[in-house]
């Protein structure tokens, strides 16, 4: 065992062990406050919860925008600016709801939250790509999950103890948490942006410069299936805690380790499951992993209870566990070394799709037909994503190597 932690210590530069240490510390942080967010600005503004849940439409509307405009960003003047300047922000909007009292503050704040979050995970994903070379970076993203979902794992449980003594502790120890990953990165940290003037013939693309993306047509294919199945984990992730809450009366204290399964789950089997993928192509992976997220939606219109959610959460976790590191590696794997930042961008949008479109959906179904359709929309959404990740994985237009930097 001992051997085997050396070895896969020795794989990897130091600075991708700072970024997995740190990305407990971050991680940890603002989980502590995440879970808790709308039931700490319910009581504190005193209006309807549906009013209060735009606030996460208005922070994923500005993750969007961010996504496109960090890659470019990224590209041009480095990975390691951005990354720092976004979790210091993170921390700074942490502290400062602190003192928010209005809608609008929060508001504010969470725009600006939802603008700053998106331009670390860009900046962080091409800088991995950049330290890592093409044969280690699925085991590289699935390191970076493990320790991702780890910091989910503990910081609701430092989170709601804190914040059952007081908001304001719980708040602050997340924007520590954020701050301090930030500083780390600041004075300890190296930029990996690749340096053109050695690279004979070859120069960055401008602030825009998404014209090389937009015309990968199997890159946007599959990004935009992936998009459109992402919706069965917006719902499963917003949706069910409602549906388990309002349907079957289960509280919150016992929905809690739903979640939390996820968390340890990922903790344990990201690496053996990488292990077994890998050797696979990348979009039959991709269909496999889709295809588990679409049967734990509609088995949740069967399940009628605690453990009947419990299961539904570990068959989905199946298929994260399968798809995530797959498709981030597949991005990095694809992307010129001067266009990562963007592509990592345009990857990133797949969550912020199924975060705008999902609940909406959902509700609409649960509304105008019954609760339980909206499990039955969500099997039919992953099993078409499913099927057509399965179709692109016949293409041999897709069986593509590791790309080379753009003319």
């Amino acid at each position: 065992m001992l051997q085997r932690i050396r070895t896969t210590y020795r794989k990897y530069p130091p600075q991708f062990w700072l970024m997995f240490f740190g990305m407990l510390l971050s991680t940890s942080g603002s989980s502590m406050i995440w879970p808790f967010l709308l039931i700490y600005v319910s009581g504190r503004l005193d209006r309807p919860l549906a009013e209060i849940a735009t606030l996460i439409t208005i922070n994923a509307l500005a993750g969007v925008v961010s996504s496109f405009i960090a890659g470019p960003i990224v590209d041009r003047i480095g990975r390691k600016r951005v990354m720092v300047v976004s979790l210091l922000a993170d921390a700074l909007m942490f502290a400062l709801m602190v003192r928010a009292e209005t809608y609008a503050s929060f508001a504010v704040l969470m725009a600006i939250r939802g603008a700053s979050h998106p331009a670390y995970r860009v900046g962080a994903d091409a800088m991995l790509a950049d330290m890592v070379p093409p044969e280690h970076r699925l085991d590289a993203y699935s390191l970076i999950r493990m320790i991702q979902n780890l910091g989910i794992a503990i910081g609701p449980i430092v989170g709601g103890i804190l914040a059952t003594r007081s908001y304001d502790l719980a708040f602050y120890a997340a924007a520590t948490g954020l701050a301090s990953y930030g500083l780390l990165l600041a004075f300890f940290a190296h930029e990996t942006l690749p340096v053109w003037d050695r690279l004979p013939g070859q120069q960055p693309q401008g602030l825009g410069g998404y014209g090389t993306v937009l015309r990968d047509t199997p890159f946007l294919t599959t990004i935009g299936v992936i998009a459109f199945g992402w919706i069965t984990a917006v719902l499963m992730w917003i949706i069910l805690p409602v549906y388990a809450n309002q349907q079957f009366k289960i509280p919150e204290n016992l929905y809690g380790w739903i979640p939390t399964t996820n968390a340890v789950m990922v903790v344990s089997l990201q690496i053996l499951m990488t292990r077994l993928t890998r050797r696979f192509r990348p979009h039959s992976m991709m269909a496999l992993g889709m295809l588990f997220y679409a049967f734990a939606n509609g088995l949740v219109a069967l399940a009628g209870g605690f453990w009947g959610f419990w299961i539904c959460m570990v068959i989905m976790t199946v298929g994260e566990l399968i798809i995530v590191p797959t498709s981030s590696t597949y991005t990095a794997n694809i992307a010129p070394p001067d266009m990562r930042g963007r592509y990592m961008s345009i990857y990133g949008t797949i969550w912020f799709f199924g975060q705008m479109f999902g609940p909406v959906l959902g509700g609409y179904l649960s509304d105008t037909i019954s609760p339980r359709a909206t499990w039955v929309g969500g099997l039919a959404i992953g099993l078409t994503s499913a099927l057509a990740l399965f179709i692109l994985s016949r293409q041999k237009t897709l069986a593509r190597v590791p790309a080379s930097p753009t003319p």
